[in-house]
């Protein structure tokens, strides 16, 4: 029975009831948007552990694999250099296995996913961007390298009298182009990437990668340009002619010594034969001289156009050879291709791989009858050098024996006999120490020869930054430089206001006999012919600094002296001249200021009959006052 009561109250009710209705509907939404949060971040705390679990793995499989195939590198160094084309090709693929585990492992989805998060994603982007670049260069640089390699046959690369089999050589340019420019888009990648948000345990590898990639880079531009340059210039399209210059060391010159002995060599498809023979002095001078620019003309006077004894009193190599080819040109009419130059010392580092040679040719023998009859790598520097002026006594037929000996030396190396391994660390040998320049009258040529030491220039890619070179030029006009000891080294290097301040000693020693003058022959002493008494020697030292820097001051044995300051290519020059009497010694300090370059000191020095090592010591340099 319904009962009947005061409306209000009974709607008062009503909305009670509802209220607490709603208010548990509201409680159970509560719970269940509670137990569904929970379940999902349950599910998300799985997923990020497990994923972390996941990039633990993966970051490890990539650090293994990557030195893995690190520490291959070793052993395919090892087998190329050995001649072993199977060793190389399993160290190669070895190496491959490594570096894809490596790249699969850092590009999976979740590393991907990974890369984009912020504050830690740049460290797996970094990784992969590692492993992908190790990847490359093992594949797309390691592999046609390893490809060219097995296809040369390295002893069909030395002379022999039939020439050289270049074809193998041409062929393999394209893949050690390939291969260099794999290395060079690799190492701009690398170096895109900013490390400074990194974390150290990704940037420090990443820096030794950069710096590893840095020096393969260059290895493989030079081979790529080798492989490129050498089959023209040694003939392989057309014969090459190239004017020979034999620089004596006894009579110093800016690149070595002067260029008394000359020859033409023809290159044809690898055969070498050297063609006429004669010597600076049968050129005569050039009225007028031959083009040389303003620049050097007034460091080092006309001369440098007008005696082939003088081309090379610049260290410019490359306006030595023109100014070389040019002459030859004028006298003879003929158009060569190029200039090469060499020493003594470097024909004793051929002698090594090439063995002891005999003089055969019956006039060179008969000049040569008081010397060696037979040529080795430890006679031949003091036989041309010193013993020829001894007991040869006309400067012409001294001319002719040293033709001769490089005639011989020439012969032996196309004998097919020589060891390719050994000749070719003996080129190297001669070439890091300056004592093999060449020079290309082709532009294309020469800008790739520019990049390199072999050219001898002073400026552009080849040149260190901050290289400090020392030359010399000799004043004496004799050979008396066999018997000159000299030393250079870096005493000082700091920094003030910002710039660097460098100090180079050149210390110079006439070690020549206290009764030089009357035991030595007048041609070595020069007799006192241009003014400097018999058995002195003296000497032009001309350095030359860092790019915009300057020479402030020359110190001469403890004391200042004026010096001549110019300029060559922005290079700071300053020349001074030494005097030294027989047991005489004496020290010059260079004070180079204004340097701009942060980087090591480089000494660059004129080749002499000396050790390289004997020359260029060690820095001891003291800081600034």
């Amino acid at each position: 029975m319904r009962t009947e009561g005061n409306p209000e109250q009974q709607l008062g009710n009503d909305a009670a009831q509802t209220d607490v209705r709603r208010h548990g509907r509201l409680k159970a939404q509560r719970r269940r948007r509670f137990l569904i949060a929970s379940v999902v971040s349950s599910v998300i705390v799985v997923l990020l552990l497990g994923a972390a679990a996941w990039l633990g793995s993966k970051a490890l499989s990539v650090k293994s694999e990557l030195q893995a195939a690190t520490a291959i590198v070793p052993r395919l160094k090892a087998a190329l250099a050995n001649n072993d084309a199977v060793g190389a090709e399993a160290a190669v693929q070895s190496m491959v296995k490594h570096t894809e585990s490596a790249r699969t492992a850092a590009s999976d989805p979740v590393w991907r996913f990974a890369a984009v998060l912020p504050f830690l994603g740049p460290n797996f982007e970094a990784v992969s961007e590692v492993a992908t670049t190790a990847d490359d260069v093992a594949q797309l640089g390691a592999v046609p390298l390893v490809t060219a390699f097995q296809s040369l046959d390295w002893k069909a690369l030395t002379p022999t009298s039939t020439g050289m089999d270049l074809a193998p050589l041409k062929a393999a340019a394209p893949k050690v182009q390939a291969a260099a420019h794999t290395i060079r888009e690799s190492a701009e990648r690398l170096n895109d990437i900013d490390t400074s948000s990194l974390l150290p345990q990704v940037s420090e590898p990443l820096v030794d990668a950069r710096d590893q990639l840095a020096s393969l880079q260059g290895d493989l531009n030079s081979a790529s340009d080798v492989a490129t340059l050498a089959p023209d210039m040694l003939g392989a399209e057309s014969p090459r002619r190239y004017l020979l210059l034999m620089q004596n060391n006894a009579e110093s010159r800016a690149t070595g010594g002067i260029p008394g002995a000359l020859a033409v060599l023809k290159v044809d498809k690898g055969k070498l034969e050297l063609e006429s023979q004669t010597s600076a002095t049968a050129l005569g001078s050039f009225v007028p001289p031959v083009a040389v620019e303003d620049e050097q003309r007034a460091i080092y006077s006309a001369r440098l156009g007008k005696f082939m004894q003088d081309v090379n009193l610049t260290p410019d190599f490359a306006t030595s050879a023109s100014s070389a080819r040019a002459m030859w040109e004028k006298r003879t009419g003929e158009q060569l291709d190029g200039v090469l130059s060499l020493d003594p010392v470097a024909l004793s580092f051929i002698l090594e791989a090439t063995g002891p040679v005999e003089v055969k040719d019956p006039v060179v023998r008969q000049i040569g009858r008081n010397l060696p009859q037979e040529l080795t790598g430890k006679n031949v520097v003091q036989t041309l050098l010193s013993d020829a002026y001894a007991k040869i006594e006309e400067p012409k037929d001294q001319d002719v024996y040293f033709a001769g000996a490089a005639n011989e030396v020439f012969s032996a190396l196309s004998s097919g006999k020589t060891d390719a391994k050994k000749l070719l660390e003996a080129l190297s040998k001669g070439v890091g120490e300056r004592r093999i320049l060449l020079w290309s009258n082709s532009a294309d040529e020469q800008a790739k020869i520019a990049r390199y030491t072999l050219s001898g220039t002073i400026v552009g890619n080849s040149i260190s930054p901050a290289q400090f070179g020392i030359y010399f030029n000799d004043g004496t006009g004799a050979k008396m430089d066999y018997w000159m000891k000299r030393s250079v080294q870096v005493v000082k290097d700091c920094t003030r206001d910002g710039y660097r301040e460098v100090t180079v000693r050149v210390t110079s020693t006439n070690t020549a006999p206290t009764d030089a003058a009357t035991s030595l022959p007048g041609y070595v002493t020069g007799d006192g012919a241009f003014g400097v008494p018999a058995g002195t020697v003296q000497t032009n030292v001309v350095a030359y600094g860092p790019v915009l820097s300057n020479i402030d001051t020359v110190v001469k044995d403890g004391e200042q002296i004026p010096f001549a300051a110019q300029r060559h290519s922005q290079r700071a020059v300053g020349t001074s001249t030494v005097r030294l009497a027989p047991g005489e010694s004496t020290a010059l300090e260079f004070n180079f200021g204004h340097i701009v370059q942060h980087t090591e000191p480089n000494l660059v020095v004129t080749p002499t009959t000396q050790l390289f090592k004997d020359v260029i010591q060690a820095t001891d340099a003291a800081g600034c006052e």
